[in-house]
């Protein structure tokens, strides 16, 4: 019996070349890491061995139909032991991956030879070493290969040829070619297995617009009070929404309202007579949330109205509010669903100092198993309805093991469903969200305004945490209208749309947002007359005829996002630097292989964040960001205004917030 060496005698742990630190992955490594179909999601890996021998290292990557990827990994720098590989993920559902090191001996001999060669020393050990690993790898290669490779070998031990010329007969291009492709492999040592959840591309791509649909076709009376909007009269804006590209309509609550402390006009505690209320007090003696608010129409108008949708190329994102007004059914079926205090009364939702009066929160604590039960009797309601995407309200205030097993449950029978968490909450419950399963999630990206707040946020949205949290960028909500809205003017809402729409996959706006609304009421970050508690009717055919509108510039947005996939990739983002502190640079770039084109896809985007303000500065560009050779000179093209520079490293610019506040150029070619 052979005798054991001391490693095999040990309780050995470490593989023989470590592999660490493997991303993307969620920590703990619970929940697996996120992608949609179509991502390049960058593969990273620690991996490293003891003395100075180099090491390969591949990414194993298995779909979940069982194809399997070996994907070569690269050093992001030389000479240090992080790797990397983008590899594109094609098909939806769970994929593995591990990532294997190996001892090269090609690469260490190859380095080896180099130098002894060409100094003289131990020439003839290193040739016969050198064919001695041309026929190992002749011996795994398929023909064509396997002739090459021995040629090669043969001609290494030639020792009747001069040495330099044996060398450079083995650096021939199409014995390196083979070489590789069947590169001699030792020590092999894997990491573990991750799994990789890839869901459809609108779990993390999308422009979401969002209206109220009884304030589409609102009219007021002669004795001042309101008929409301239909789910019918809400269908004829959807083509005008198309047009602007949008993807995906989100629609407020379209439940009954609460009667039962109502609140009037710009959230005030005393309504008049027809006052509509806020959506998010669901339920009354008409309902609760399986029921289509009377105004509005009935169940088989919002199937109308989804496949009217459908039909013009939107999908309908629906709202997920768990809550009740005091006159909701549940109240009276299930008081158990609710806080009783020591007086006897049901406890309001409350985020002090607000006091929401028309709203009781869901207590998940006494009956869970019924919330939950009945929770997922109503998505499957909407499901059957034709919503695959919801909106969900507040997720932060209720338990995360809720949406954990809510979730995985519609998704399990539901895979294209999607959650959206409106969660402008503290970042380790938005972070968790996104680890339980929601598939995207508001951001504070409303409250990050100046340079400097965007450069370490879009870092932030793109780094590690990008494998669980999908950032979606809105620039405003019915709740959010921010000073830099209120006093920024045309050029602040263009500039935040633009940011906005390139720098991650999600974008979305709320409606009223391209008329420039930014009249704020007084002593809150909303607007005034807010809809969310009376009807808003526009008129968008005179704004446009006016010129009172900047939605043709939201629409040239959004065919840059559908013409451009770089934009699509949340990964892709890399920040660059200008002289000036109000000048942000960033820009997107994918590789021709991930492109249906072809062709390297790469957009740079420069925006002037002061909207008070003309400024001109320096950008400098890292060009291996964008695919591009430092000091190599290309054509910007700017996709607003058709205008076209040359650029290379260090650009001039200047950008005047009242005229255009940022380009958004195309890296068409390289130029002489």
């Amino acid at each position: 019996m052979p005798k054991q060496t001391n490693a095999q005698q040990m309780d050995v742990l470490t593989p023989r070349i470590p592999v660490l630190d493997l991303a993307p992955q969620v920590p703990g490594n619970r929940f697996p890491a996120k992608a949609v179909v179509g991502d390049a999601v960058p593969f990273q890996a620690v991996a490293f061995r003891e003395g100075h021998d180099r090491i390969g290292v591949t990414l194993v990557l298995r779909s979940p139909s069982g194809a399997q990827q070996r994907v070569p990994m690269e050093p992001l720098l030389d000479g240090f032991d992080t790797y990397r590989a983008l590899a594109q993920v094609d098909e939806q559902g769970m994929w593995s991956w591990f990532v294997e090191a190996w001892s090269d001996e090609w690469a260490t001999w190859h380095h080896n030879a180099e130098i002894k060669i060409a100094a003289g020393i131990d020439v003839e050990l290193m040739a016969t070493m050198g064919a001695d690993l041309l026929e190992r790898a002749a011996a795994q290669a398929q023909a064509a290969d396997a002739s090459a490779l021995t040629s090669a070998a043969q001609r290494m031990r030639r020792t009747e040829t001069a040495p330099l010329q044996r060398w450079a007969e083995v650096n021939d291009p199409a014995v390196l070619a083979a070489v590789d492709r069947n590169r001699p492999r030792s020590l092999v040592s894997a990491s573990e297995t991750l799994q990789l959840r890839v869901e459809r591309a609108r779990a993390a791509v999308g422009a979401w617009y969002e209206f109220f649909p009884r304030s589409e076709g609102a009219e007021q009376r002669e004795d001042g009070s309101w008929a409301s909007g239909t789910l019918t009269t809400a269908a004829e804006r959807l083509p005008a929404v198309k047009a602007m590209g949008f993807d995906v309509l989100y629609l407020p609550p379209v439940h009954p309202i609460g009667e039962i402390n109502r609140k009037g006009p710009n959230n005030t505690l005393t309504p008049q007579p027809g006052d509509p209320g806020s959506p998010w007090a669901i339920g009354s003696k008409a309902g609760g949330h399986d029921t289509i608010h009377p105004d509005l129409g009935t169940i088989a108008d919002f199937r109308a109205f989804v496949q009217r949708a459908e039909a013009e190329g939107l999908e309908v994102a629906m709202d997920l509010a768990l809550q009740a007004a005091p006159d909701h059914p549940w109240v009276a079926e299930h008081p158990e669903w609710f806080t009783t205090l020591p007086d006897g009364s049901i406890a309001f939702a409350e985020n002090p100092p607000k006091k929401y009066q028309d709203i009781y929160p869901i207590n998940f604590d006494l009956d869970p198993e019924g919330i939950l039960a009945e929770v997922l009797r109503i998505l499957e309601q909407w499901i059957d309805c034709g919503v695959e995407i919801f909106r969900v309200d507040n997720p932060h205030t209720k338990p995360l093991w809720f949406w954990e097993r809510l979730i995985r449950d519609v998704n399990a029978a539901h895979p294209d469903v999607v959650f959206l968490a409106e969660a402008f909450t503290r970042p380790a419950m938005m972070q968790a969200l996104g680890k339980v399963g929601f598939q995207q999630s508001y951001t504070y990206f409303a409250w990050r305004n100046t340079k400097a707040e965007l450069e370490e946020y879009l870092r932030e949205v793109t780094g590690p945490q990008a494998a669980w949290f999908k950032p979606a960028f809105w620039v405003n909500t019915p709740d959010i209208l921010t000073e830099y809205l209120q006093f920024g003017g045309v050029p602040a809402f263009k500039v935040r749309a633009a940011i906005a729409a390139t720098a991650v996959p999600t974008w979305g706006m709320y409606a009223g947002y391209e008329l420039i609304e930014d009249v704020a009421r007084p002593g809150a970050e909303e607007a005034n007359d807010n809809e969310k508690f009376q009807y808003r009717p526009r008129d968008w055919e005179q704004a446009a005829r006016n010129g009172t509108t900047i939605a043709p510039y939201i629409t040239r947005l959004n065919e840059i996002r559908a013409q451009h996939p770089a934009v699509q990739q949340l990964w892709a983002l890399d920040v660059h630097w200008s002289d000036d502190d109000a000048i942000l640079v960033y820009s997107k770039h994918l590789e021709a292989r991930f492109t249906a084109s072809g062709e390297d896809d790469t957009i740079i985007v420069v925006a002037n964040v002061d909207p008070h303000s003309a400024r001109q500065t320096t950008v400098h560009l890292d060009l291996t960001k964008l695919g591009l050779r430092p000091g190599e000179s290309f054509e910007a093209h700017d996709l607003i205004t058709g205008e076209t520079w040359t650029w290379s490293d260090h650009n001039f610019v200047r950008l005047d917030a009242f005229v255009e506040p940022a380009h958004v150029l195309h890296v068409r070619r390289s130029v002489a």
